[in-house]
């Protein structure tokens, strides 16, 4: 048996909508529990409540899961733009349940991110606490100083922000541009982008190759496969009751629009 919990967080797990929006149907008196109408988000519920959406008992919650996608440039990771540009979720197998991602990446990067449909899940994978590394490549304009970028292990504070250690490691030169090598646990907004900057190295693609013990490895440009369950255990810690559903492990997916392409 689970542990009791909000509402909303209920809702969102099963895969109906985000905690957001469950707040909102609550506020409609569109959900219920155990006969009643729900007036308030501030509600747990157990595994032994009865809960309906406009009428309908609520779906099993799904066990929590996990997924690669490698993001091409040029693609929002939001569920709605107001610019109209085309977002991840334009572009993932419609046959995917709901998913939120870890972290994020900027408009122009791209490289791995993560999906799941656990947002507990997505949120302890995001914390510092855990140590998590996130690993990039980043092709840069201008001449490293290397000895600038070997300063950064000790942090940096650029406009009053605060950046912790950073390990940045040349690995080629050419010319006027360059390839650097970026591990940081932190990850905040644009941090790469933004320290590099500030080492007059502007940043013209920048890639994510790692997440924690998770790697881009082979997986093409806009596919998605799923990590397996043995992996959801042992790397992130996902209760044994996970282990008991004998999820195996999907083949890669190619993104909705590479699958229209062909």
């Amino acid at each position: 048996m689970s542990e009791p919990e909000r509402i909303a967080k209920r809702l969102a797990r099963a895969g109906l909508c985000s905690r957001r929006d469950a707040e909102r149907w609550i506020a409609d008196g569109r959900v219920k529990v155990d006969g009643a109408v729900l007036t308030t988000p501030a509600f747990v519920v157990t595994d032994a409540s009865r809960i309906e959406v406009d009428g309908k008992p609520l779906p099993q919650a799904d066990r929590a899961r996990l997924w690669r996608y490698h993001k091409p440039p040029e693609e929002m990771v939001t569920a709605r733009d107001p610019q109209g540009r085309r977002t991840i979720f334009d572009s993932l197998p419609k046959g995917m349940p709901r998913v939120v991602t870890v972290g994020r990446l900027d408009y122009f990067s791209e490289g791995l991110l993560l999906l799941t449909n656990d947002g507990g899940l997505a949120r302890n994978l995001e914390l510092p606490a855990n140590g998590w590394t996130r690993r990039y490549r980043a092709r840069v304009h201008g001449a490293v100083d290397e000895a600038k970028l070997a300063a950064l292990a000790d942090g940096i504070t650029i406009e009053g922000v605060h950046y912790g250690a950073i390990k940045a490691r040349l690995e080629r030169q050419q010319r006027t541009n360059a390839w650097i090598d970026i591990a940081l646990t932190e990850g905040k907004n644009r941090e790469v982008r933004r320290v590099l900057a500030h080492l007059d190295l502007p940043v013209v693609r920048l890639i994510r190759v790692a997440f924690g013990p998770i790697h881009l490895g082979e997986l093409e440009r806009g596919m998605v496969d799923e990590v397996p369950t043995q992996a959801l255990e042992t790397l992130l810690g996902v209760p044994k009751a996970a282990r008991k559903a004998g999820w195996a492990k999907p083949k890669p997916r190619p993104a909705a629009h590479k699958r229209r392409a062909r």
